[in-house]
């Protein structure tokens, strides 16, 4: 990582001295870097946003007025139809809905339907749009959403998504969508968590991903070919921030998804492939010192998501040399951390902390501060989806 490819930690600090605290804050320096590392791993792959990993529509559309990237996958169907409204046409639903306020709102304006792909993986998704819309409704395009785990016998390697796992499941299931009513299957998706979104930290992990990868290029390419003989795809979806070289090199995929790697959090380092380089931070202020080497931060009690442990919780990084105190952790209304530097620490100074996940920080804060140049920094004020008033979960 060079020098010019991030902004130093104090200068963010400084550049936002005025704003208050807690603070959601963004280095533009390495957003950049971080857009065109992902564009260069991609080799010519297109990107699709995944949203949930950013929150924050100016950084989507930054990252969507780089030609590298083309199109949303999104998290929810209301926040779908949000953006269709907002004037995206080509959003892909990463996750099947039953949502029936949003699914009333999708078939209710054109322009909708013809931009958002919605999520199915079993015929109990189209029953349950029917089971809102009617049996009689426009046509909803639909993508089928493939597991992309690796299976050794009992052992399942990869998040538990899909019952859609061979080449016989898919092709039935095509079939069966093909000759629904009301539906239009317009692709398939294949999220390869267990190497997507795994760090390289062992050897063992090394060769589970490798094996895991050849796995399932071959079966994915036989998923293709056999649903693509049903109807005419016009998307095959694959890969995520931690596998975009891997997967963007398999002919059958049309595109690859990335988001967490715009923010690169603590559950981004450690990947062979490519060096974390952090753009997304928050900065708490410190309020009192209880002791001589502890100094206690206002609130930052922002846990990510996932199987509970050290690695949910935030990472203080600024300054240097500090720790959490394991009897606490990062809390509702107070944080403290020890360590040489909170010796120097004093109240009215500020501390920056990574989080975990990437947009679920932006879950914790109305707006970000976009530090977009070295030195003292030009300073932009951005509204999160929570800041314009919007929670989709």
């Amino acid at each position: 990582m060079t020098d010019a490819a991030h902004l130093p930690p104090a200068d963010l600090l400084w550049a936002t001295r005025d704003l208050p605290a807690p603070l959601a804050l963004l280095d533009g320096v390495a957003l950049e870097a971080n857009l065109a590392d992902l564009a260069r791993r991609a080799d010519g792959v297109p990107i699709r946003v995944a949203t949930k990993s950013v929150r924050v529509r100016s950084v989507i559309d930054r990252a969507l007025a780089d030609p590298a990237f083309r199109g949303l996958m999104t998290y929810s169907l209301a926040e779908s139809v949000w953006l269709a409204d907002l004037g995206h046409d080509d959003i892909l639903l990463a996750y099947p809905t039953v949502n029936a306020p949003a699914l009333r709102d999708l078939a209710a304006e054109q322009h909708r339907l013809d931009a958002i792909t919605v999520m199915v993986d079993s015929l109990d998704s189209l029953d349950a749009i029917d089971g809102v819309l009617g049996v009689r409704h426009p046509t909803v395009k639909v993508c089928l959403d493939v597991d992309a785990s690796l299976r050794l016998g009992p052992i399942h390697l990869g998040v538990r998504r899909s019952p859609v796992h061979s080449v016989k499941d898919a092709r039935r299931l095509a079939e069966a969508i093909a000759r629904r009513p009301g539906f239009d299957l317009a692709g398939v998706m294949f999220y390869d968590a267990q190497i997507a979104g795994l760090p390289d930290s062992s050897p063992a992990v090394r060769l589970v991903k490798k094996r895991s990868a050849a796995e399932l290029a071959e079966r994915r390419s036989l998923v293709v070919a056999a649903v693509g003989a049903v109807t005419d795809l016009r998307l095959v979806n694959a890969g995520g921030t931690g596998s975009l070289e891997v997967t963007g090199a398999d002919p059958s995929i049309t595109e690859l998804t990335a988001g967490s790697g715009m923010f690169c959090p603590t559950l981004f380092d450690g990947y062979d492939a490519f060096e974390a380089r952090p753009a997304a931070f928050f900065a708490l202020d410190v309020v009192r010192r209880p002791a001589r080497g502890i100094a206690t931060c206002f609130s930052g009690g922002y846990v990510a998501s996932g199987p509970a442990g050290d690695s949910r919780v935030p990472t203080p990084v600024f300054p240097e040399g500090l720790s959490l105190i394991g009897t606490e952790g990062t809390g509702e209304v107070q944080t403290p951390v020890t360590g040489h530097a909170a010796r120097q620490l004093r109240p009215g100074d500020r501390v920056l902390f990574r989080h975990a996940k990437a947009g679920e920080m932006c879950e914790r804060f109305d707006t970000v501060a976009v530090v977009d140049a070295p030195g003292r920094g030009k300073v932009e004020t951005h509204p999160t989806y929570r800041g314009e008033g919007k929670n989709f979960g």
